[in-house]
This record gives structure tokens, sequence and C-alpha cells, in this order.
């Protein structure tokens, strides 16, 4: 089996564990940083290049793309898809997921429940926008911030005011969400490989801070997910469509609310927190996918196809 993983940083912790369960399986690895990909396309040829020549084609690939590179990034997963090429996401599924208006309505059509959500342009009237969020305290979300940035707690009408007028002022889009307070600063992140759970942390916002995400200094701790957790974090990956994701939900009186669904989630906080192998379940997941080329034929591959489109 032959494996790219396609990461900026092949150093990075989920980058080396996933290196690490590959070669477990004896499997041929190569970690491809994607910016350094260029993609030629002929009649009837589609042939992607690294650092200068012809990239042999895998068996499959595993995105890590960065949020701040995902058109390239999913421009490149694309092209290896129509190459026959199975990945552990799709390209839509991603473009999908960092879209994070796009995917509360994919999830909202799927019936999967999250906290009420307002989307308003500069042209509405910020008192409407908070009348229809349900009143203060709100939270504020820019639609490009990523680990925590770019969201703000307001616990007063006047403050939120003053700060979607500020917003507003400077035509950056954000989102107005009802504020869960029983939820007490922490949520919960679940690990979904190929439609199944397999690994949940309860993470904890530091003192002061309601943002449990751990790259604002928060903490973790390995949870045991109730049965409407599960089938709440599941739904969410199968109505985004992505074979490996993270589901972060929190909760709240009227059970689990889905926060977002990340398409390239990290490893370690919840390997160490839970202390499970979760990079042996996705080449797993890849095993069960895929049917290594056979001698006679080098090119063809028997794939079950997985959200692959244009």
């Amino acid at each position: 089996m032959r494996v790219y993983i396609l990461s900026r940083n092949k150093e990075l912790y989920s980058t080396r564990r996933l290196v690490e369960a590959a070669e477990a399986k004896k499997w041929e690895v190569k970690v491809i940083d994607y910016l350094k990909c260029t993609i030629e396309i002929m009649k009837g040829e589609l042939i992607i290049n690294y650092l200068g020549k012809v990239l042999p084609t895998p068996d499959a690939i595993i995105p890590r793309i960065g949020a701040s590179r995902t058109f390239y990034g999913a421009a490149m997963v694309r092209h290896f898809e129509m190459m026959d090429v199975f990945s552990t996401s799709g390209n839509l599924a991603i473009t999908r997921s960092r879209d994070k208006l796009r995917s509360l309505q994919v999830l909202s059509k799927n019936d999967v429940d999250m906290p009420k959500t307002v989307f308003a342009s500069n042209k509405s009237s910020a008192k409407d926008v908070i009348a229809l969020s349900g009143g203060a305290p709100l939270v504020l979300k820019i639609l490009e911030g990523t680990q925590g940035v770019g969201v703000v707690l307001v616990d007063s009408e006047k403050a939120a005011k003053s700060v979607l007028d500020a917003f507003y002022g400077m035509d950056v889009n954000l989102l107005v969400q009802e504020y869960i307070e029983e939820a007490g600063g922490a949520d919960i992140r679940v690990l979904v490989v190929n439609g199944e759970v397999v690994g949940a942390m309860k993470r904890q916002g530091a003192e002061g801070d309601f943002r449990s995400n751990l790259h604002q200094g928060g903490s973790a701790i390995a949870h045991k997910l109730t049965r409407k957790e599960k089938s709440t974090a599941i739904a969410a990956a199968k109505a985004m469509g992505l074979g490996v994701c993270g589901v972060d939900m929190i909760p709240s009186s009227r059970g689990p609310l889905v926060m977002e669904v990340n398409s390239s989630p990290g490893l370690e906080g919840i390997e160490k927190s839970t202390n499970l192998d979760i990079a042996s379940k996705i080449m797993d997941y890849i095993e069960k996918s895929v049917i290594p080329a056979s001698e006679e034929s080098t090119k063809k591959r028997k794939i079950k196809k997985d959200n692959i489109g244009a």
C-alpha cells in the first residue's frame, strides 16, 4: 500500500503519528507538502508533480489541509480523487466544513442540533440581530477564525451592539450565537472515523476563558459519551460527508449541541488524554476502503467511492 500524507510539516505530532501507524503496517508512506505540488491537466490525463518530478500515483491520501490553505489544498485533493485515489476526506467535504456558515446550514438540514445562530450583513440592524439571537449574553464568531481566535463573548446588549457595530464597520463576516451558560466553558471533542466513534475527550477552558480550545490554554480529559452524544457526533460526521473528522459539541439542558466539524482534527490532545491509538484507526479505515493494485495492473484500483466529485 502506498499512502501520502498531505501535510506542510512532517514534524507535527499528528503527521508523525500517521507516519508511524502506516509504517507499522509495512506500508510505503510519504509526507507531501501540498503547496509544493503542481498539477497538469490534459485531455484524458491528470498528473501531479512534486518538487519538479511526476509523483507516482498512491493508493490513498490523508489530507491535513491548513485552514488558510483550504482552496489550494482542496484542489490537490480533488486532483488525486479524479485519478481514482482514495481520500480519507473528500475535497467537497473539506471545503464544506471550512465554511462555518455553510456547515451549520448543512447540519441544520440534516436535523443535527446546534446553538441558535444568526448571520446578517452590515446593512442589518445590530438591535434586530441581537433580538433574533435571543438577547445577551451572546457569542460572536468571525467566519474566518480558527482555534478559538476571533470568538468573543459579550454579556450585555449594549456591549453586543458596540462589538457588532465595530465588526460591521470593518466589513467583517460574523455569526451571532446564543451562549450556552450551563456548559461552563467546557466542550466535547469526538473523533469519528468511517462513521464510528474512535475516541472522545472533554475540554475545559482556562480559568476566566469560556473558550475550551487547547490552543487557548484549555485542558482535556477522556470522556465517556452518552448515547445521545455518540449518535449526534456520528450524525454530524455523516451530514458533512467526512471519513475522518473531529466533532465539537457542548453540553446543554436540551442535549449536545454541535459547534463545529473539523476536517483535519489534531491527534495529540485526544491520543494523550485517552491513551488511544487514533492514528492506527485511520489506517484501518484506509485498509478497509482500498484494495491495492495487483501486479498485473498498477494503474487500476478498485476503490469504495467516498465523496468524490468535481
